[in-house]
């Protein structure tokens, strides 16, 4: 099924366009996940239940306007926002278990291992994992352009990405943790993949090198604002707004941007990033402004 968005313009306002993009992206996936059947039956259940019905779908949504903003085909850039969502969603489940962090809720709803098990959270994780590279593989590009994708999601998702920035996470003692590294550890766990998001949208619209590092100047910024957000809310947002637990953070003795820098502090730093990452976008233009707004959606949200 080709998205609907390719030969319609974007819609004027920017909830609106989220929710499209989100709407495709729900569609595309349930497309893509296999429907359950078999013996293996469960396992099937399990990932389109941690996968579908939820979540802003924030990284989809800036492969695709990414793509939309450079003139690329949106089809492809859907297929492509799915395989980043399928690894992101298995991160989710991974994260949520009780040797990590040990959640009951995530986008409003039990977690997989709490409505399955621990097993099946897992495997489900794994499940997603996998699709997500398979995804890539199947969709309609270059060879070229398809392996530049597979290698930069396997390095963004890996030991010196997401991966990389948990083990720092669950490393690293609270009290050797001061404002450097942890925008380091943020870099790695959330900054790698909307690093990959942005220059996904800039690979499947054969973007130039320059263009390309302009395009990860914007996510790094908005990556890390988005994770100062994400600590505010920690402090001041409800677990039903949310979707998750909150409070937590402070519970643990965390160290986060809050801790570190003040609930103010970190609210100037998160808006000070939000216009450097703006300012990346200079060379677009007006052809830039959905992704100027997301960088102020991502600054006041609530969930």
């Amino acid at each position: 099924m080709s998205l609907a968005l390719e030969t319609q313009p974007a819609p004027l306002d920017f909830p609106s366009q989220l929710r499209a993009v989100a709407d495709a992206v729900e569609l595309r996936l349930a497309e893509l996940l296999p429907e359950p059947t078999g013996h293996q039956s469960t396992i099937m259940e399990a990932a389109r239940y941690a996968a579908l019905g939820g979540g802003k779908r924030l990284r989809p949504f800036l492969t695709v306007e990414t793509a939309r903003m450079l003139g690329g085909p949106l089809d492809e850039a859907l297929s492509v926002g799915c395989a980043l969502e399928c690894l992101h969603v298995y991160s989710l489940v991974h994260d949520d278990l009780p040797c990590m962090d040990d959640d009951a809720l995530r986008r409003g709803k039990p977690t997989v291992h709490i409505a399955y098990d621990e097993a099946m959270a897992v495997l489900a994780g794994d499940a997603l994992l996998t699709r997500s590279f398979g995804i890539l593989c199947e969709v309609d590009l270059p060879v070229k352009t398809k392996v530049k994708l597979v290698t930069e999601l396997a390095a963004s998702g890996g030991m010196s990405g997401m991966i990389g920035g948990q083990v720092v996470d669950i490393t690293v003692a609270e009290g050797e943790r001061d404002e450097a590294l942890i925008t380091d550890l943020q870099a790695m766990k959330t900054g790698a993949l909307i690093d990959f998001a942005v220059r996904a949208g800039g690979l499947v619209s054969n973007a130039a090198p320059d263009h390309l590092s302009a395009l990860s100047g914007y996510a790094r910024d908005m990556g890390l604002a988005f994770q100062i957000q994400d600590d505010i809310l920690d402090v001041t947002g409800d677990a039903e707004t949310v979707g998750k637990a909150v409070g937590k953070d402070a519970n643990l003795g965390k160290a986060t941007f809050v801790s570190i820098l003040g609930l103010k502090g970190a609210q100037d730093r998160a808006k000070m990033l939000g216009e450097r990452a703006k300012n990346h976008l200079e060379p677009w233009g007006s052809s830039a402004q959905t992704l100027r707004d997301t960088v102020d959606f991502v600054l006041e949200r609530q969930h």
